[in-house]
């Protein structure tokens, strides 16, 4: 099994290293509250979500600077995240699969 959220991020860095205006990625609600953030905070320029199919895609119009044409996205990195939930420490990928919130503990690179 991929992870997801791995694969988001990096349709996300190719895209801004190819120079690409619009990148497409398969849709879950995950995707979409991480692009809603990412528009919130002024990363991206603006998305759309597509129900297309039984899963649907999230157009990404990616954000440059229009005179030096740098990308608003400097980095991205997936992190091994531990959090603290009602059922006890575990990964962030665990929690995920439970359906658990919980407060991060610490970020594993």
């Amino acid at each position: 099994m991929t992870d997801p959220i791995a694969d988001y991020l990096t349709r996300l860095r190719n895209a801004i290293k190819a120079g690409h205006r619009v990148v497409e990625v398969p849709a879950s609600n995950l995707k979409k509250e991480i692009t809603r953030i990412l528009f919130e905070k002024g990363y991206i320029l603006s998305y759309k979500f597509v129900e297309d199919g039984p899963q649907g895609t999230i157009k990404i119009a990616l954000k440059y600077d229009p005179v030096n044409k740098v990308n608003a996205i400097k980095k991205l990195q997936r992190v091994s995240t531990i959090l603290s939930t009602s059922k006890g420490v575990m990964t962030n990928k665990e929690a995920l699969g439970l359906k658990l919130g919980g407060e991060v503990i610490c970020y594993v690179y």
